[in-house]
């Protein structure tokens, strides 16, 4: 089988590094839970080269070549494509739990960027990690029960993105009280897959300074 090939965000000054995109991880991760081979072609956002250019002229990552030369961008489809073609293990996630998790990292978004303490953004989070905690408490330990899906592959990234910079730029951390949460996060973390694709924190809080200091 020949690998596919995903273009993904470089570091930000590391353009040899795996950068912090949690897309793209998504999609890497997708393809190591599913053991298809893949090459990795990083793509430095602060200076998009011409291929990449041409291959995607909306220069968004991340992007995956097929075999058949095409391309896809949008994570999205491009996990839908994966499933489709390569469907053992099966990731599909029912379409009861797909949103589960869904409003966290908008949430989560809001909440680092505010820089008022009264604007509600805070509890707004809350109120989503604690409905993936009774979710998780319900069906768990993984959003479709015992087997990792399409959804926590998803959301891995994310919650990821939100432990690293919550905590770096707000000293913000996830309750303790959201014991499933927790549960979850440190399976996730722990996989093979994730360890393999994870950013390091340096580039994770690297890449959301900007935004935080708008």
């Amino acid at each position: 089988m020949a690998a596919v090939e995903v273009c993904v965000k470089a570091a930000a000054g590391k353009p040899d590094t795996l950068g912090d995109c949690p897309f793209s991880q998504r999609v890497l991760l997708t393809l190591e839970e599913k053991k298809v081979p893949y090459e990795v072609k990083l793509v430095d956002l602060g200076n998009k080269p011409e291929w990449f250019l041409e291959i995607n002229p909306e220069g968004k990552v991340p992007v995956l070549k097929g075999d058949d030369g095409k391309c896809i961008a949008d994570s999205d489809v491009i996990t839908q494509v994966i499933e489709e073609k390569f469907p053992t293990p099966s990731l599909v996630t029912p379409p009861e739990y797909a949103s589960v998790g869904s409003k966290i990292f908008p949430a989560f978004v809001k909440f680092l960027k505010s820089k008022d303490a009264s604007d509600g953004s805070e509890k707004a989070l809350l109120d989503e990690l604690q409905a993936l905690d009774e979710h998780l408490k319900a069906h768990g330990p993984y959003i479709n029960g015992d087997n990792v899906s399409a959804a926590d592959l998803s959301l891995a990234p994310k919650l990821f993105h939100l432990q690293v910079a919550l905590e770096h730029f707000k000293g913000w951390k996830i309750p303790e009280n959201l014991t499933n949460v927790h549960a979850y996060t440190k399976a996730l973390f722990s996989r093979e897959s994730f360890v393999k694709t994870k950013p390091s924190e340096e580039h994770v809080i690297a890449g959301w300074a900007p935004k935080v200091n708008a």
